[in-house]
């Protein structure tokens, strides 16, 4: 695996302009703009565990939390260090794991395999540009591709921003477990304005239900995200296996059977802060040189001028939580949830040395400014050589053309002919209301968001980006995601159960996931935190089915 940032769309991905992109389009006389303004990688290696077929359980790290930019910027992507999990099919030498007539079937050049686009579990830290409500701070969101990147999922009821309008009920997904955090479709907000503190969160295979020999056969692995905060603690969703499964039969291609992340090891590896896009503006002095601007770019800097943004990489056996929680769920006694140190192992980070670009030209001079850089605890994060203190934190934000390259330059050598010492990046504005198929009075429609349905609510929260978030109460069991399955009401009965024991068992502030070595943690906007109303408070889930403009 390779952890790469929170989760890219995947036009963004193969180096494609977001739909709406202004190519070239005169903004003045001398100013262009465009979206390709910073691409690039600040990233480290990590060393893999001694033996590989022990530690693929599960993946997890303390990635910083700070606003890059200063205001809400539209059109504008960058993903902090998140991570990326995809099964483990290093056996399969040369057979396609995308089936004809998927997308990423059309991208030859991860081929033969395409075992690196097959099904990836993703999802982090980031700002994207499909972002509806952005309010400076980045946000959290899960993120998977169950079906080479026919769709995403990344909450439980919608995509990774690319519609407003809820997944088709067979395409849902994730599995709400927590009765209390709200998951909202554009992605979870922070606190204040965190400058530098850590939010842990890791992805863990749990086994909620046996493994089915059916058509298609599933395994037991459900990729359960964990999160460690200042005001929630613990396990918040997790991936239904059938969502990894299903692909074979629906393709009619049982060479998948087996194959995906209900069945298989996680693969995973290093990591990186990905730049992709970022709006440029561009202008030309007398002399006919280009200069261009980007957003100015801000990183935490402590009072030793450093910057850590990854630590605590740990990767999982299953004897971290596995086996204590198939235990329990078989009739034993209780697990903490708590990760044993058995069954972890911490990775020793190094630094890559970073590469930029903008409009495909190369930067060059980065690295006289700041360098990726491993500091002697072990944490991931970047060096600034300047020995100018007011200057650390701050990455280039004009750059001069020489040749085929860009040079960074500091905004007095800008000439005043160019135009852009006064531009302005667009802001971004508030976006369509998120929606859901709930049945209205009146309404016959049918279907995975009515049908149980849920048995308490509305209720409605306002949360700190903004928006006004509508929620009800479901019966585990009987949420969304789940409706598309014909399973057994033995089957649903055991599974309700159980999930009523975790409610009962495991509160929001355990150690869940092993404390950072260094720093604070971050808090969630405390909106998202509620309480289940009298005679819910276990085995029923708050369901968010609405998310808009709260003005």
């Amino acid at each position: 695996m390779a952890i790469v940032s929170a989760m890219l769309p995947p036009c963004l991905l193969f180096g494609q302009e977001p739909e709406g992109a202004i190519k070239g389009q005169a903004t003045s006389p001398k100013v262009a703009q465009h979206f390709r303004g910073l691409h690039g990688y600040i990233g480290y290696s990590a060393t893999r565990p001694p033996d590989r077929s022990e530690f693929n359980a599960g993946m997890g790290f303390y990635s910083a939390v700070w606003s890059l930019i200063d205001q809400p910027i539209a059109d504008f992507q960058i993903g902090l260090a998140g991570s990326w999990i995809t099964p483990d099919n290093s056996d399969n030498r040369d057979k396609p794991l995308a089936p004809e007539g998927t997308r990423a079937r059309n991208w030859p050049e991860r081929g033969p395999t395409w075992g690196s686009v097959f099904q990836t579990l993703e999802g982090g830290l980031g700002y994207w540009a499909g972002n509806r409500f952005r309010y400076g701070p980045p946000k959290f969101s899960m993120n998977a591709t169950p079906q080479c990147y026919d769709y995403e999922i990344g909450s439980p009821g919608w995509s990774f921003f690319y519609d407003t309008e809820a997944l088709p009920d067979d395409r849902l997904g994730i599995a709400q477990l927590s009765n209390r955090l709200l998951i909202p479709p554009d992605a979870l907000p922070f606190s204040g304005n965190p400058n530098g503190k850590f939010l842990g969160y890791c992805y863990m295979a749990l086994p909620f239900t046996d493994p089915t020999s059916g058509d298609p056969p599933t395994g037991d692995q459900a990729w359960t995200c964990f999160l460690s905060t200042a005001n929630f603690k613990g396990p918040m969703a997790y991936y239904i296996p059938e969502t990894w499964s299903k692909i074979g039969k629906l393709f009619n291609y049982p060479f998948l059977y087996g194959r995906g992340l209900d069945a298989r090891p996680g693969n995973m590896g290093g990591g990186a802060m990905e730049i992709n896009t970022v709006p440029c503006f561009e202008g030309v002095d007398n002399q006919g040189v280009t200069y261009s601007k980007i957003p100015n770019l801000q990183f935490p800097v402590d009072t030793h001028g450093r910057t850590f943004l990854v630590q605590d990489v740990t990767y999982y056996s299953r004897a971290a939580i596995f086996d204590d929680f198939l235990a329990w769920r078989n009739g034993g006694s209780p697990c903490s949830g708590s990760f044993k140190k058995k069954g972890m192992w911490r990775a020793k980070l190094s630094a890559r040395r970073t590469h930029y670009s903008q409009a495909k030209k190369k930067i060059a001079g980065i690295d006289g400014i700041l360098q990726s850089n491993v500091y002697p605890e072990n944490i991931w994060g970047l060096k600034w050589l300047k020995n100018d203190v007011s200057a650390r934190g701050t990455f280039p934000q004009y750059f001069r053309q020489e040749g085929d390259q860009l040079l960074p330059v500091s905004a007095k050598d800008v000439p005043k002919e160019t135009g852009l010492l006064d531009k302005k990046f667009r802001h971004a504005k508030k976006g369509e209301p998120f929606t859901s198929p709930m049945k209205k009075r009146g309404s016959n429609k049918r279907g995975a968001w009515t049908i149980p349905g849920p048995v308490e609510g509305p209720h409605t929260v306002e949360l700190i980006d903004g928006t006004l978030v509508t929620y009800y109460w479901y019966k585990f069991i009987d949420q969304p995601s789940f409706q598309q399955y014909r399973w057994s009401a033995a089957k649903k009965e055991k599974l309700q159960s159980f999930v009523e024991k975790i409610h009962a068992h495991w509160p929001i502030d355990r150690d869940y996931i092993a404390p950072p070595t260094s720093g604070e943690l971050v808090a969630l906007d405390p909106a998202l935190l509620v309480t289940p109303p009298k005679g819910l408070e276990v085995g029923y889930v708050p369901i968010v089915t609405r998310q808009e403009d709260a003005e």
